[in-house]
């Protein structure tokens, strides 16, 4: 669910005077899927890939601090900071794969870097959408199974999911190098060229279907919560008003969770199914950027957030640690 980002545009370069293809995406004569340039460049920066450019190098900063602490502490190993872990990596590669696509486009123009590059960016995305539905799959299980959650099957199991992801990701971003690619057939160009139109459309399905399992596997995690928080309102014998802020805590977490998810990529993998090659490039351009926003935010949601990670960072700035500061490592179930 990945795109270069350049106008395909079939008209004459502008002369002096005219104004750039980008400036005039909404008319007729300049619609046109995004994709990457074989052309000479003879025209100015097109701002959105300055955007997206942008959003890549914030998303390659913020994921390599994660990266790195998570690689570098050797206390980060259980279940939840592996696959966290391979969100952060799947988000950088997609963040450096936005910064490549911006200097390969305006720099180095060939179809055979084209390809490389919008595979590269499928097999990243897809690789953090299907990291994204591994630690939904591990929270569940943690509150599911909590008892046995903490053995050497869980990490088994998680290693299988990790193989699993990056294995169908790595195979999806290898097709359009392979040659499902519309190149030789421009008819069947999508939205984003080089990819065919049945290839969006194949990768858009399966975002669908990972954000129905993941609605699915939080709304089942909604109901463990508030039934947890239940019995120990009765154990405990807390007041109705304790009862209602927790299980509303949790409640406003998950939403969040999945309202961000859903609001980065949903406009995107829509226009994905309903957008023609003629439409123009723009409206590409405004359902893509934000869904890559969805990777700076994932590190804020699932690393920076936790205790741990946090304890990490600030000895890693300062050198040194508050005795008198307790940190406790929150477990896949505190969502």
């Amino acid at each position: 669910m990945n795109e270069s980002v350049v106008v395909n545009d079939s008209s004459a370069s502008p002369v002096a005077g005219e104004a750039l293809p980008w400036m005039e995406a909404g008319s007729p004569e300049r619609n046109g899927s995004l994709e990457f340039s074989t052309a000479p460049l003879d025209f100015a920066i097109n701002p959105w890939d300055i955007m997206l450019c942008m959003s890549g190098t914030v998303i390659a900063c913020e994921n390599a601090i994660v990266v790195a602490i998570i690689f570098y502490t050797p206390t980060l190993r259980t279940p939840m900071f592996v696959l966290i872990g391979s969100l952060a990596t799947a988000d950088l590669l997609a963040g450096m794969g936005l910064i490549l696509n911006f200097v390969f486009q305006y720099v180095i123009s060939s179809e055979t870097i084209s390809l490389i590059t919008v595979g590269f960016l499928v097999a990243s995305f897809t690789a953090s959408i299907s990291s994204l539905l591994a630690i939904t799959v591990d929270r569940y299980f943690s509150l599911y199974n909590a008892l046995t959650y903490f053995s050497e099957k869980t990490l088994q199991y998680v290693h299988l999911m990790l193989v699993g992801t990056w294995g169908v990701s790595l195979f999806l971003g290898l097709l359009p190098v392979l040659g499902w690619n519309c190149l030789d057939e421009p008819a069947s160009c999508s939205i984003v060229r080089p990819l065919t139109r049945s290839n969006v459309t194949l990768l858009a399905t399966s975002f669908f279907a990972i954000f129905v399992l993941m609605l699915t596997l939080y709304f089942k995690i909604c109901k463990i919560v508030c039934h947890h928080a239940h019995q120990i309102a009765l154990q405990q014998h807390f007041f109705a008003t304790s009862h209602y802020v927790a299980t509303k805590k949790g409640v406003s977490t998950l939403a969040i969770i999945l309202g961000t998810f859903g609001a980065s990529w949903l406009p995107f993998a829509i226009y994905c199914l309903v957008g023609e090659k003629e439409y123009p490039s723009v409206y590409t351009y405004a359902t893509l950027l934000p869904a890559t926003y969805n990777s700076m935010i994932n590190p804020i949601i699932y690393a920076y957030r936790n205790a741990e990670i946090q304890r990490s960072i600030y000895m890693l700035l300062c050198g040194c640690f508050q005795a008198n500061k307790a940190y406790r490592s929150r477990s896949p179930s505190e969502v």
